[in-house]
């Protein structure tokens, strides 16, 4: 066994999961979850921040024709200006920025 046998460079998500998930993950976000941890307005600040990681990728994804990346590009230009904070409202204040950080990271694994 060799150096490189035991690190094997990380694989593309399969392009179905990814775009299943964020299909996911854009329902979640036009219905926040009620009983989540966090605010409404906290909870969409994460899922569009992890929707624009996905589109990122499908963007870029190779298994995906030019014509569905083109709309990949798109949708993640678009979710990259709605991801921005609008105000104060939206932003994740410092009380949930702990409670933030664990689904966030749990989040970022999904892709």
């Amino acid at each position: 066994m060799t150096f490189s046998d035991d690190h094997e460079s990380p694989s593309l998500p399969c392009a179905e999961a990814l775009v299943a998930g964020t299909v996911a993950l854009m329902t979640t976000w036009a219905d926040p979850s009620p009983h989540g941890l966090l605010d409404r307005a906290a909870q969409r600040a994460l899922l569009a921040r992890k929707i624009v990681s996905n589109l990122f990728f499908l963007e870029h994804h190779p298994a995906l024709s030019d014509g569905l990346r083109s709309v990949m590009h798109k949708a993640h230009q678009r979710w990259v200006a709605m991801a921005q904070p609008q105000a104060s409202t939206e932003e994740i204040s410092p009380n949930t920025a702990t409670a933030a950080a664990e689904p966030a990271r749990a989040t970022m694994a999904l892709h």
